[in-house]
């Protein structure tokens, strides 16, 4: 069996994810103003929103994630939210209980606690003390979810 690396090949330890209030209209932008490339397929949730979408500009990935005014989704633009979160820090880890512990000690809130999910990472999701989150990973398998 092929050792599994905890960041994918395509991605860097830390990745932006942003929230916006329209997935598909936001990457049609990005599209249009920086040239990007939408890569790999979008995940879409039960009400046709965009869970996740991947965009390369240049030599960089930034995901996008729609805003969906739901209560387990605490995460919002901030034209829906009124706050100044406008994205979320993705991270890939080789030992992620051990950043997490080591994050959480520091001083960072729990806002979905550290899992294994079905889309074959071990993450969970933290807001740091100046407001800003941070999504912690590690790639456990190659399995990938469809939303």
């Amino acid at each position: 069996m092929a050792k599994i690396g905890p960041v994918p090949e395509h991605l860097h330890t830390v990745t932006p994810r942003l929230i916006v209030g329209n997935g598909a209209d936001a990457i049609k932008f990005y599209v249009a103003a920086f040239e990007a490339q939408e890569i790999g397929e979008r995940v879409i949730g039960p009400h046709g929103e965009v869970i996740h979408a991947e965009v390369s500009i240049g030599d960089s990935v930034v995901m996008i994630t729609e805003d969906v005014d739901v209560a387990e989704t605490p995460a919002g633009s901030t034209t829906s939210r009124g706050d100044s979160v406008t994205a979320i820090m993705a991270t890939y880890w080789g030992n992620v209980d051990e950043v997490w512990d080591r994050a959480v000690t520091a001083g960072a809130e729990i806002i979905f606690p550290l899992a294994d999910h079905f889309y074959g990472e071990r993450g969970g999701r933290l807001r740091d003390p100046f407001g800003q989150q941070w999504m912690l990973s590690q790639r456990i398998s190659t399995s990938k979810g469809s939303g």
